[in-house]
C-alpha cells in the first residue's frame, strides 16, 4: 500500500554530513525542507541558507550557532524524550556555522520564503507545551515554531510526543486546499521512537487520499530516523505501540500569504473530537514541561 516516494526509511535520504536530507527538489514540492545533522565532539558545519529560512533545533546535545554577527549557545537536551530545547532561527541568504563541543544531533527545519527576517534565539522557557486530545488520543505538542508562537515568513514547525499505546494525529485531518478554514501546507513527519528494555521502538503512520486527484497513500511501520512526506491527503493516526513512546517533528510550509495551520477533519471520523469532553487527558502527560525563564533570558 505504501508509496515509496512518501515513506523514507532512516538513512535513505542521507547526504554528506546529513543523515536526513529532504528539500523541495527531492520531495517534489515547493517549500518544506528538513535536514538532520550529526556532529562528533569538536566538529563544525557551515551552511548557506539560500532561498530558505531555517530553525536549528537540537535533538540531542548542544551546539553554538553563528550567523549575521550573532552567536547563540544552544544548551540542547539529552534526547527528544527528556525535555524542551532552545533553538536558533536563521534567515535566508545567510552563512551559518554550527559547532558542537560535545557532539550531538541537530534538526534543521526549513522553508523557502521571500522575506529576510532577523536571526534570533528561542529560549526553551518560551516554548508553549500544549496537551491535545484525551484518553488514548492524548498527546503533547511543543509549539516552538508554531504560527501563533514564533515569527517566521513561511516556516511552521512543532514537536509531538505520544505516550506508548496512544493514537496521535487523530481524527485524520488534511491541509491541502487553500480555502476558508483550511490552509495549503506541505508537511514532513520525522520520527524517533523510544527504546525500551534494550529494544528499538516501532510505531505506525497512516496517510490516505483526500480525493480522486490525490495519490498520497502510506501505511508505514516507522522507526527512529524515518520520514513520511505529506504533500496532500488525510493523515492520521500516528500510532505509538504499547511500551514505546513516539516522537515526531512536523515541518510545514505552503503558498498562503497567511502563515497559519488551518485543518479540515475527515468527516467520517470528526465525531471523535466530541468524545474528548467526557474523558481526562492521559495522566502520563506532559512527559515534561518547559523550564522556568532564567535571569539571563529575562534581561
Amino acid at each position: 500500500m505504501t508509496n515509496d516516494r512518501f515513506y523514507c526509511p532512516a538513512g535513505t535520504t542521507a547526504r554528506g554530513e546529513y543523515t536526513t536530507y529532504v528539500d523541495p527538489e527531492t520531495a517534489g514540492w515547493d517549500y518544506s525542507s528538513l535536514r538532520v545533522l550529526e556532529l562528533d565532539a569538536g566538529d563544525e558545519h557551515e551552511l548557506a541558507t539560500g532561498d530558505s529560512e531555517w530553525i536549528v533545533l537540537p535533538l540531542s546535545g548542544g551546539c553554538t550557532v553563528t550567523c549575521d554577527g550573532e552567536t547563540f549557545e544552544l544548551a540542547g537536551r539529552t534526547s527528544v524524550f527528556h525535555g524542551v530545547t532552545d533553538f536558533a532561527y536563521v534567515p535566508r541568504d545567510a552563512q551559518v556555522r554550527i559547532t558542537s563541543a560535545a557532539g550531538g544531533r541537530f534538526a534543521l527545519t526549513g522553508a523557502r520564503c521571500e522575506n529576510r527576517l532577523p536571526v534570533r534565539y528561542g529560549p526553551a522557557s518560551g516554548v508553549p507545551v500544549e496537551l491535545r486530545g484525551a484518553g488514548q488520543a492524548s498527546r503533547q505538542v511543543n509549539n516552538f515554531g508554531a504560527a501563533h508562537v514564533f515569527e517566521a515568513d513561511r516556516l511552521i514547525a512543532v514537536e509531538v510526543l505520544t505516550p506508548s499505546g496512544n493514537w496521535s494525529s487523530f481524527p485524520p485531518h488534511k491541509h491541502d486546499v487553500e480555502r476558508e478554514g483550511e490552509s495549503q501546507l506541505e508537511e514532513i513527519y520525522y520520527f524517533e521512537i523510544a527504546d525500551s528494555h534494550g529494544t528499538p521502538g516501532v510505531g505506525y503512520q497512516r496517510v490516505y487520499p483526500s480525493g480522486p486527484d490525490r495519490t498520497t497513500d502510506v501505511l508505514a511501520e516507522v522507526r527512529s530516523g524515518d520520514v513520511v512526506l505529506i504533500p496532500n491527503g488525510w493523515h492520521g493516526p500516528s500510532m505509538a505501540v504499547p511500551g514505546y513512546d513516539m516522537y515526531y517533528l512536523n515541518v510545514m510550509a505552503g503558498p498562503s500569504p497567511e502563515r497559519a495551520w488551518l485543518i479540515c477533519d475527515d468527516p467520517a471520523h470528526a465525531w471523535v473530537r466530541d468524545t474528548w469532553a467526557e474523558q481526562p487527558v492521559d495522566p502520563r502527560l506532559p512527559l515534561y514541561t518547559a523550564p522556568e525563564q532564567t535571569a539571563v533570558e529575562g534581561r
